[in-house]
């Protein structure tokens, strides 16, 4: 059975930090490009971020350029989301998502999701 868990999430005052882990199993993430989306209720799902499966490329939405970092680590098949600097709208719900596509910007058709992280960032 194929399952990302997402953990590292959590409540942060304004200008604070906080690294998401996206833990894989059943999946070889390293096989797999990676994106870290988030949503807040009652909007759509934002792609914030991702690394291809190939390493080569990572994006960033505007909104996290110069913030957030994205990472993997394969021997502990993790993926990781460091966001620095957070600001009160980067409240969100954040999944991280899987697919075999080597263009991570794809944000549409990602196969594999965890269950969401929240992220809390007080004023």
């Amino acid at each position: 059975e194929v399952q990302l868990v997402e953990s590292g999430g959590g409540l942060v005052a304004t200008g604070g930090s906080l690294r998401l882990s996206c833990v894989g199993s059943g999946l070889t993430l390293h096989h797999h490009s990676i994106a870290w989306f988030r949503q807040v209720p009652g909007k759509g799902r934002e792609g914030v971020s991702c690394i291809s499966r190939t390493d080569v490329t990572t994006h960033f939405a505007d909104s996290a350029k110069d913030r957030f970092t994205i990472s993997r680590d394969n021997a502990k098949n993790t993926v990781f989301l460091d966001m620095s600097n957070l600001k009160p709208e980067d409240t969100a719900t954040y999944y991280c998502a899987a697919d075999v596509n080597y263009l991570c910007t794809n944000y549409e058709y990602y196969d594999y999701w965890g269950q969401g992280t929240q992220v809390t960032v007080s004023s």
